[in-house]
Formats: structure tokens, C-alpha cells, sequence
């Protein structure tokens, strides 16, 4: 596989003994595969988990899975743990490391989504390997419920890791666990079979991903949601187990390996990207059965067409679009701000132009800046 620039996800089970504290062999493991492959020519960025499980461990407290606070405390005092291994098993190979801590809030702000890939890239190009990780102790996708209309972008490293691979326009994402990829069924099953590709992501395949991991928040569920986000997004992606000995090494050298979610041939514009994947939405605005209908064929949405809005939102922030049955289908940066789209929903130009006395764009939401929404996880 010819991957130029691969973004490598390291989940927290492959991170930690049963005891759930780090595993330094297994964390040293890995470093040494991603510095052959970074001396090999390929540019690597790494999204790890393990930050919490550190911070129970440093802390010596007695786990509480359903304490929110607790886990953000115990990310601030694992992260820094987390970084100081990685750092200094980098180093043994000549390699420096920058610690890149995100929210859903940074890559749902076109401003702070700019400001990232400018950092990823310019890190690259330096030689330095990104080490991404949620920041647990500043999200709170968790703990405060969202206003009506806004949607997170992602709560979990699995879809992260694809959404940095959007940014950056990876070639490829691996994400690393504790078993050997996608299995028809639960592989502690006995009838459980390894399924080595996946063209396409089913009912039956979703049903099969069901069920959570030990230590981490994800399971399986969040990594066919990533995977799914990957191949609409023309990235292949493959499931593998960070156990097996030259596991990445494997991969990149074209043999078979874990479970590879191929791409689908459809390009997509970075933007739609972005839209689609890693905005996030800020507001809801509902429209009419023929605005819909015009939508899914083509068309821009104008005022005309708009029953009502929901939520806060401003110029060049993305917005949700919803049909009379108020489900999502669609996606797009707003020309008018909340208050604004207020003013003239139902509207024609003529009348818009009366009631704000200025027409900033004839379309509320340009095709061109919408991306249109598959059913959903």
C-alpha cells in the first residue's frame, strides 16, 4: 500500500494490562513500529486514548465509570503521564513528538478547524509527530445536554481519528485494538468469522458492531461509524490488532491484515468534508416538503421555503436542515444568522430586500456549501 501519510489510532486497551494500568511494553511496541514506518518515508500523526486510565492509575483511586468529573480529573493527571512515555520512547529513535489536545468545539469552528490543519501540517513538514487526543478535561459533549438544533461533531477517538484523517487528507487510517478486526459476531463466539473487507456498510454489519469495550468508550459500534465516515470519504481504513507483531509494518507492505473498509470512488471536496463530518451544527433550520424535494435535486434553499429556525447561529456557521417530519437530511453554511433567517423566513427576494432592507445572497444556503445526509448510525 503506497500511503503517503497515514493517521494511526491507538485505543485504550491496547494501551493498558487487565488491571488497567499503562502497559509500557505494549505502548513501546507501537512507537517502534510508527518510527520504522516514519523512517521509511511515511509521515504519521497518532491519535491515542489512554489518558484516563494513566490518571486512575497515577491518582490510585478506585475507578467510577459513571462519574463524569472524576474521569476528567483523572484525564488531567494521566495526560501528561501519557505524553512523558511516548516522548521518551520517540526519542530513543530520534524522533520529537507535539501533544495536540482537541474538542468537538475546535473542529466544529471552520476558524479553529483552519488553525488545526495548519498546526498538523506544519508539524509534519518540521518532522515532528502529532500525538492527538481528545482533551477529556475541557469536553463537554459528556455533561452539558446541547441546545435544540446543535449536533457535536464527535465524542470519541475512533471518529476523531477519521475526521483528523478529513483534515489533513490522509492517505489511509489504522486503527489499532485488541482484536483482529471485524468479525461477523462477537470473536469470543466460536462461529465468529473474520471479515477481511468491507465494501459497503450494512444493517447487518452495524448489528454485528454492537456492545462496548472494557476500558474505553468506543467498542466496535464507534469504529464502524468511523470506518463508514472514512470510505464516503474516499479514505481507506482498516481494523487491526495492535498485538500482532509488525502489525503496521504488515499493512503498509500490502499484506493481509485485519479488516480494510475500502474507500468508495466518489470524491468529495474538502469543504463537504468538513460539513458533513467534522462541523457540527450550530442551529436547525426546518423547511417545507418542496424546499426538501428541490434540495435532494440540486437545488440552493431559499427563504421562501423555510418554515422555522431553531437555535443561535451566525454567518458561516453550519447549520442543520430538516423536513416536515423534523428529521435531518442535510447539511450547510448559513448566508444569514439565526435572527436574520427569523426575519424572512416564507419570504420572496422582493420582500426580503423590504424587511432587512439589504439581500446578502439570494440563497439562504448555497448547493454548493450543503452536503446532503445518508441515514444515519
Amino acid at each position: 500500500m503506497a500511503s503517503k501519510l497515514i493517521v494511526v489510532k491507538v485505543g485504550t486497551g491496547s494501551l493498558v494490562k487487565d488491571d488497567g494500568r499503562l502497559d509500557l511494553k505494549s505502548m513501546k511496541r507501537i512507537v517502534d513500529q510508527i518510527a520504522q514506518v516514519v523512517k521509511k518515508g511515511y509521515k504519521v500523526i497518532l491519535v491515542t486514548s489512554g489518558a484516563i486510565a494513566a490518571g486512575i492509575a497515577e491518582l490510585n483511586v478506585k475507578p467510577n465509570p459513571n462519574d463524569i468529573v472524576f474521569k476528567q480529573a483523572c484525564a488531567a493527571a494521566g495526560q501528561s503521564i501519557l505524553m512523558s512515555h511516548y516522548r521518551g520512547f520517540f526519542k530513543t529513535h530520534g524522533l520529537k513528538v507535539a501533544q495536540v489536545l482537541l474538542t468537538e468545539r475546535d473542529l466544529a469552528d471552520r476558524v479553529s478547524y483552519i488553525h488545526t490543519c495548519n498546526v498538523l501540517d506544519r508539524l509534519l513538514q518540521i518532522g515532528v509527530i502529532p500525538i492527538v487526543n481528545e482533551n477529556d478535561v475541557t469536553s463537554i459533549n459528556e455533561i452539558i445536554p446541547l441546545t435544540k438544533g446543535q449536533k457535536i461533531n464527535f465524542s470519541d477517538n475512533d471518529i476523531l481519528s477519521v475526521l483528523i484523517a478529513n483534515a489533513v487528507e490522509a492517505d489511509l487510517v489504522a486503527i489499532l485494538t485488541t482484536v483482529d478486526g471485524f468479525y461477523t459476531k462477537s470473536p469470543e463466539k466460536p462461529d465468529a468469522n473474520l471479515i477481511l473487507v468491507v465494501e459497503k456498510i450494512t444493517p447487518k454489519i452495524k448489528k454485528a458492531a454492537e456492545g462496548k469495550s472494557k476500558f474505553g468508550r468506543g467498542g466496535m459500534k464507534t469504529k464502524i461509524q468511523a470506518a463508514e465516515i472514512a470510505m464516503r470519504s474516499g479514505i481507506p481504513l482498516v481494523i487491526a490488532n495492535s498485538h500482532r507483531e509488525n502489525v503496521l509494518l504488515d499493512l503498509l507492505e500490502g499484506k493481509p491484515v485485519g479488516t480494510l473498509f475500502k474507500p468508495e470512488k466518489k470524491k468529495i471536496s474538502k469543504i463537504k468534508k468538513w460539513i458533513a463530518y467534522g462541523a457540527g451544527a450550530k442551529g436547525q433550520i426546518k423547511v417545507n416538503q418542496g424546499a426538501k424535494e428541490a434540495i435532494l435535486k440540486g437545488a440552493s434553499l431559499l427563504a421562501v421555503g423555510i418554515e422555522d429556525v431553531s437555535g443561535r447561529f451566525q454567518v458561516g456557521e453550519v447549520v442543520s436542515l430538516v423536513g416536515p417530519d423534523d428529521r435531518e437530511f442535510a447539511r450547510g453554511i448559513a448566508n444569514y444568522t439565526s435572527e436574520e433567517i427569523n426575519l424572512i423566513k416564507g419570504m420572496n427576494t422582493s420582500q426580503i430586500r423590504k424587511t432587512l432592507g439589504y439581500i446578502r445572497q439570494k440563497e439562504v444556503i448555497s448547493r454548493k456549501r450543503m452536503s446532503l445526509r445518508r441515514e444515519k448510525m
